[in-house]
């Protein structure tokens, strides 16, 4: 009985090797794990030994040989495999532990393309390959998270039961498709929508349940590790479900906006209901809370400066599901845990401009039967505005413009909001009619929309809309445009005499 030894990842190694050798299974080794199995006094053979041929081209060719890979395709059971097994001096192989060479990990380290392209393993997806097709002869074993457990049905069986075979099997194919996927990510970096679309995405955690307790769910994480909220830790509360996640991506995504001040958001059911800036973290979130403090309670926080002690006083005064920061500092830390159940998350540097490293990212949704992906919705230049009137804006509206345009395009569909500079006054959006979105928005706005800037995340089809907005007060009005009815609407916001800007990019979300 073969057992054949090559991982990157020594962890668990030296235990496993251990058992199987005290179970009467020959140890085959290269390199690194060679070395450790030595030094662990646990008998090993050089696989260069067992082939009869020397490594070559720097240890890029170690294991590619016949005596190995007719090892581990063979069935013994089929007499023609037997005779040609005879004939070539071919053992089978029963067991096959490998893990592959660091790539992600190389490649997180900022290392040079040829070090990356140097870290893309061969020899162990081939081996992996030719073990987990062969499953009902060989077990295949990727994770050492699995070799007590294949030890353990060794020193009760005698064997690998069929069933632990199988499912070693499925994770392998798993195993070696998102290493493929992770190498061709890295490759492919320039090509965003690629004929053929591979996703390396490891799951981190179950859920409880997904958006309903019916519907099962889980978290994975795509890619390498960076400041996104997959990959945010959790520092205390209650297990996240599916619907803080959710959330809390849309309230990360939000504050993001916002790099030059300190922000805060807050979310309910993925739309802001409240959004400030300003010099102070602490009056921001106050601020924040008070556009709709109904709303806010039971709400998603987000902010993009460091959680201090004075802002965490401030959110534990209201039942909130999550907060997310970039850092808790170890005072704020102390506060929030008298709220246990309050969910705590850090996500890492906020500062980078969304437009600078959101459009490297993808958006992937699913639909019967298929995958879309699109690039992430990264912010364009104010710069690029026009102003349509008769009456420029003046330099308090064009901010409160430009404020009201990042929160809009976090509203879903129709979408208005409403702000000042550095504050959302209302919003309205996933409403059918895009007036009925404007009437809706000042409703909850009332008399704060006096002197405000609106933004529409698309283009008013008709008079009637911004008709709408000019009766809340607001003095401004940030849009696409490229309706045609644009010259229909220009004249309506001259009658009010509106000042309106032409973005010539609209921000649906759907």
């Amino acid at each position: 009985m073969i057992a054949l030894l090559s991982v990157s990842n020594k962890d668990g190694l030296v235990p496993f090797a251990s058992g199987l050798h005290a179970l009467g299974w020959k140890l085959l080794s290269t390199g690194g794990t060679l070395a450790s199995l030595h030094d662990a006094q646990i008998p090993a053979t050089k696989v260069a030994a067992h082939t009869g041929s020397p490594e070559i081209l720097g240890g890029r060719v170690k294991t590619l040989h016949p005596k190995i890979h007719g090892g581990l395709l063979a069935r013994p059971h089929v007499e023609s495999d037997r005779i040609e097994l005879a004939a070539n001096g071919i053992d089978p192989i029963g067991i096959l532990a490998v893990n592959l060479y660091p790539f992600r990990e190389v490649v997180d380290s900022g290392a040079s393309r040829d070090e990356a392209i140097e870290n893309i393993d061969i020899g162990g997806p081939a081996m992996i390959r030719a073990a987990a097709k062969n499953a009902d002869c060989v077990t295949v074993v990727v994770d050492p998270a699995d070799y007590p457990l294949l030890l353990q049905e060794l020193e009760q069986r005698g064997t690998v039961g069929k069933s632990l075979r199988q499912h070693l099997q499925v994770k392998a194919f798993r195993h070696t498709a998102a290493y493929d996927a992770a190498v061709a990510a890295y490759l492919g970096v320039d090509e965003p929508l690629p004929f053929e679309l591979t996703i390396e995405a490891r799951r981190s955690s179950v859920l409880r349940y997904g958006e309903n307790p019916h519907q099962r769910a889980a978290v994975y994480t795509v890619g390498a590790k960076s400041p996104t909220l997959a990959w945010a830790k959790q520092l205390q509360g209650k297990e996240l479900s599916y619907n803080n996640l959710l959330d809390l991506d849309s309230a990360w995504s939000l504050v993001l906006e916002f790099a030059e001040q300190p922000a805060s958001v807050i979310v309910k059911h993925t739309t802001p209901c409240g959004v400030a800036v300003g010099d102070q973290l602490e009056d921001v979130f106050r601020k924040a809370r008070a556009v709709d403090e109904q709303s806010a309670f039971g709400g998603i926080v987000a902010v993009n400066r460091p959680l201090d002690a004075l802002t965490a006083s401030a959110i534990v005064e209201t039942f909130l599901e999550a907060v997310v920061a970039p850092s808790v500092t170890l005072e704020a830390a102390a506060i929030l845990a008298g709220k246990r159940n309050l969910r705590v998350l850090e996500v890492g540097s906020a500062l980078a401009k969304p437009g600078a490293t959101m459009r490297s990212q993808m958006d992937y949704r699913s639909i019967g039967g298929g995958l879309l992906a699109m690039e992430r919705d990264a912010v364009e230049p104010v710069s690029n505005w026009r102003t349509v009137t008769k009456r420029s804006p003046t330099s308090q509206e064009r901010a409160a413009a430009a404020f009201a345009w990042s929160v809009v395009k976090h509203v879903k569909s129709n979408a208005i909001a409403f702000a000042s500079p550095s504050l959302l006054l209302a919003q309205a959006g996933g409403q059918t009619s895009r007036v009925e979105a404007v009437k809706i928005a000042a409703e909850r706005g009332g008399s704060r929309l006096a002197g405000s800037a609106a933004a529409s995340d698309a283009f008013f089809p008709f008079r009637d809309g911004l008709d709408a907005v000019a009766a809340t007060g607001a003095t401004c009005v940030v849009q696409p445009g490229g309706s045609v009815r644009d010259e229909e609407v220009i004249a309506a916001a001259n009658e009010h005499k509106l000042a309106m800007l032409f973005t010539g990019i609209r921000h649906f979300r759907h």
